[in-house]
């Protein structure tokens, strides 16, 4: 039986409970009045880096050029082609961030790498925005260029047109492509202790590519973790499953020169394998060998000079990445998009004769691309240590190792050999 409350003490009780909840508000802290935007992003088309691009659009082209890595119709056909996957509606709460600002902001931050928080200033568009628009932006760039110009042969005859391209500019006969690694830096992504610390002592992931004779990527694996870095991070890509399987369609030895086997160059990062050709040791190397490798390293300078340009158009590879790991897989994939949409666009200006290594018709003498002068920051993968060469790999490496010391000769290659 719940004891009795006269009426009197009850509207007490009331009474200072009533008291005692107007003294807790009136003694806690005003809240912080929340806003959508701030006003000054708001004024976008006015305090960004629009009005300096229109104006560098009609007065100083080449400066136009260098602030977004291209030329203006190369921008304006790349801006036509990704519109419709990127354009946003207006809204009764805000108008949307335009195509062309989201293009210009990606293509920004993949010149120079520069932080969300300072590219803010630059493009009037917020650091949280921005999280989103570029790596959006650099799928889209992928989505619409990579069927035409990252396209990875799949027919006998398309890898024997990469071939004739080896042939005729390097000297070097039934080559599919020149592969090679690197590390790319990010900072420590969360809970993940050391499995992205490579051997030389920073975080990475690896961008492992198959580059044809024009310096053109046509196949790239990107996001493996930095830790595989003795050249076993091709043994996890499907190029190489494809190829130990037999399933890249490549010439059997009945369709091509001398009848050796259709191979692809890679340097001491990589194993030795029948349709993988790499460097002899330099322990008790002979002359011959040192033909073979000479000949083998002038072929490999294909890619060298592909990862040499396009860190040095594209900065964000000079920095250490700080996005999400998935984020930054497209970032990259789209950087090597984007070179080979200029290359074969706008080759005279994205890579001129100076920009990569060049031969002296005369000599034969490499002169050395002017992205050597610059310091290196994508780092090489750790060379590999032999294991299982299987016999076919060794006879196929002795077969062009004979060929380019007797009928393959070059009359300049006996002066490079010291």
């Amino acid at each position: 039986m719940s004891p009795y409350i006269s009426p009197t003490k009850r509207k007490a009780a009331v009474a200072l409970l009533l008291l005692l909840s107007t003294e807790k508000v009136e003694d806690s802290p005003p809240k912080r009045q929340r806003i959508w935007t701030k006003a000054w992003l708001q004024d976008r088309d006015v305090l960004s880096h629009d009005n300096l691009l229109r104006e560098l659009r009609l007065s100083a082209p080449d400066d136009y050029k260098n602030y977004l890595r291209m030329p203006e119709d190369a921008f304006n056909h790349l801006l036509s082609l990704i519109t419709p996957c990127i354009k946003k509606q207006d809204t009764c709460m805000r108008r949307a961030i335009t195509p062309e600002q989201r293009l210009t902001a990606t293509l920004r931050y993949l010149a120079t790498g520069r932080a969300l928080q300072d590219l803010k200033f630059t493009t009037g568009i917020s650091a949280q925005a921005l999280g989103h628009i570029i790596p959006e932006t650099c799928a889209a760039i992928i989505q619409c260029l990579q069927n035409d110009y990252m396209k990875f042969p799949s027919t006998t005859e398309e890898w024997l047109k990469i071939s004739e391209g080896f042939a005729k500019t390097w000297n070097f006969p039934n080559c599919g492509g020149a592969i090679d690694g690197k590390h790319i830096r990010i900072t420590a992504p969360p809970n993940t202790g050391s499995y992205y610390f490579n051997y030389k002592g920073f975080f990475s992931i690896v961008l492992l590519a198959v580059v044809n004779s024009q310096y053109e990527f046509l196949y790239v694996d990107i996001g493996k973790n930095g830790r595989v870095s003795d050249g076993g991070v091709i043994e996890q890509c499907t190029f190489y499953h494809k190829l130990r399987n037999n399933l890249l369609n490549v010439p059997t030895n009945s369709q091509t020169f001398g009848g050796m086997n259709f191979s692809f160059v890679a340097d001491d990062a990589f194993a030795l394998h029948e349709h993988v050709l790499k460097p002899y040791p330099l322990k008790n190397i002979n002359y011959e060998r040192k033909i073979f490798n000479y000949r083998l390293a002038r072929a490999r300078r294909v890619v060298e000079n592909a990862f040499g340009i396009l860190a040095n158009r594209f900065r964000v590879l000079h920095t250490a990445i700080s996005l999400r790991l998935d984020k930054i897989d497209i970032v990259v994939y789209a950087c090597c998009v984007l070179h080979n949409y200029l290359r074969r666009q706008h080759g005279g200006t994205y890579l001129p004769t100076q920009a990569v290594d060049y031969e002296d018709l005369q000599t034969g003498e490499i002169v050395p691309g002017e992205w050597r002068s610059y310091p290196a920051v994508l780092t090489n993968l750790q060379i590999c240590v032999p294991r299982n060469i299987t016999c076919n790999a060794k006879q196929n490496r002795e077969k062009y190792l004979h060929y380019f010391n007797g009928v393959g000769a070059v009359e300049w290659q006996n002066r490079k050999i010291v």
